[in-house]
């Protein structure tokens, strides 16, 4: 059987983080920044965990 690839999209995205939880980072932060607040806009900035539910998916399209 041959190797696995890794999913490319989801490798530029997702990040592992020490413990093995995935880092990821906020959408909503690429356009139409005026009518955002600028507290919403500093809190879209910090990277977040990917959540449980999606975790094991993730994981299968990084190969982990």
């Amino acid at each position: 059987m041959p190797k696995l690839k890794t999913n490319k999209a989801a490798a530029k995205r997702f990040k592992v983080t020490g413990t093995g939880k995935l880092k990821r980072s906020k959408a909503y932060t690429s356009h139409i920044l005026t009518k955002k607040s600028p507290k919403r806009k500093r809190q879209l900035r910090k990277a977040t965990l990917v959540d449980k539910s999606n975790e094991k998916q993730m994981k299968r399209l990084l190969k982990i």
